[in-house]
């Protein structure tokens, strides 16, 4: 049997036995996702992007978990 009917197959049952809804949504939204045409960016957003690459290059940001600490430090302080 061809691997790609194989696979649908397989999906078609566990989708039809599953009764798990946020299983079902997370599927859905992949299939809307999929199915959906790339982001056309404008030319204010190309540039920011731009500017954060190059930001990036040059060092300027924080890793996430040190903005997670820091975060959490500054609620404290709230």
């Amino acid at each position: 049997m061809d691997k790609t009917i194989q696979i649908k197959n397989n999906l078609i049952s566990r989708i039809r036995n599953s009764k798990d809804l946020n299983f079902l949504k997370a599927l859905q939204t992949i299939f809307d996702t999929s199915e959906q045409e790339l982001y056309q960016l404008n030319e204010v957003q190309n540039e920011s992007i731009n500017i954060s690459r190059d930001e990036i290059k040059n060092g300027n940001y924080i890793d996430n978990s040190k903005a997670i600490s820091e975060i959490k430090e500054w609620l404290k302080k709230k």
